[in-house]
């Protein structure tokens, strides 16, 4: 797992001189830096060239919960997981009470693990190293996830409907005065955060410190989640445009590390959250203390394709 918030911008107004000249064109205050715009517009493009990526959040065409017991696998109705494309009779999953997990394909079966054909394997989930084990059938692939203590199921497929009707994310326009640099208040030790995802499990995250700052007189603050090794913070937040313009459940927030005291938040980068993008996807919402009491004009606003 990879916010903090800044408000409304003051009009600026024209004084006439009493010359009776009619003033000249006001340049609005919020007018992009030429360069900043094209940055934005730059990490715009690549963001939306990795959502048209065949293996990208788009991709997932199927999901579903995994209960303790054998469940047989495929794409006709009389399976207990039913995929939405594939062989017919993939195999069948067995999960342990202990949360192990197997896979034994079927005879006609096109079940492949790396490539090769295979008749029963231990498979990985996504949390576990090397995982998570991937059961190919035709393009397609089927794997197991686990959120908390809840395990799953996810389908994708590169020729998904979503990918082949992507056509881009709606946007604020660019506003440089989004750009806000924060004081970084560092924790002495980092603090755990609770966070409930989409599917109403929990997850517990690391907070190393608070993004603090100020607008039109108010004080806010925003928690960031960082694990070691991990080069950037990130932030999950809410604001009064959530579940309006913006995806009700949360907007994410990636900003380097704090550097002399400071945290640089360009909300014009703050974007959907996968499953805002994809229904079968399970991602954290926006906790109480990253829910902010003013309105964020700036960023990925919801996409109206999502399903």
């Amino acid at each position: 797992m990879k916010a903090s918030v800044v408000l409304a911008m003051l009009a600026s107004m024209l004084l006439l001189s009493g010359c009776g000249k009619a003033p000249p064109p006001a340049v609005a205050a919020d007018t992009p830096e030429p360069a900043y715009a094209q940055s934005i517009e730059a990490w715009r493009q690549e963001r939306e060239d990795k959502l048209r990526d065949p293996d990208g959040w788009l991709s997932f065409t199927g999901s579903g919960q995994i209960a303790a017991g054998e469940h047989r696998v495929g794409s006709a109705q009389d399976n207990d997981i039913v995929l939405p494309s594939g062989a017919a009779h993939l195999g069948v999953l067995r999960l342990s009470p202990q949360g192990e997990i197997e896979f034994r394909s079927v005879a006609g079966s096109d079940a492949r693990i790396d490539g090769e054909p295979f008749d029963s394997a231990a498979l990985l989930d996504q949390k576990q190293e090397g995982g998570p084990t991937s059961v190919h059938t035709g393009q397609a692939r089927f794997y197991v996830v686990r959120t908390g203590d809840v395990f799953g199921w996810r389908f994708r497929d590169p020729q998904a409907p979503a990918l082949r009707a992507f056509d881009g994310v709606p946007h604020f326009p660019v506003d440089p005065s989004w750009r806000v640099q924060a004081d970084w208040q560092a924790y002495p030790q980092p603090r755990e955060l609770r966070l409930v995802t989409s599917n109403g499990t929990e997850e517990s995250a690391r907070v190393p410190g608070k993004a603090v700052f100020e607008r039109d007189g108010r004080r806010y603050e925003l928690l960031p989640i960082h694990e070691d090794g991990d080069d950037e913070l990130f932030f999950v937040l809410a604001d009064r445009t959530s579940g309006k313009e913006t995806y009700g459940g949360a907007r994410f927030l990636h900003a380097a590390l704090p550097a002399d005291g400071k945290v640089v938040l360009d909300f014009n980068k703050a974007i959907n959250p996968p499953c805002a993008l994809n229904g079968h996807v399970v991602c954290p919402l926006a906790p109480p203390e990253n829910r902010l009491d003013l309105r964020v004009e700036a960023g990925e606003k919801t996409y109206p394709r999502a399903h």
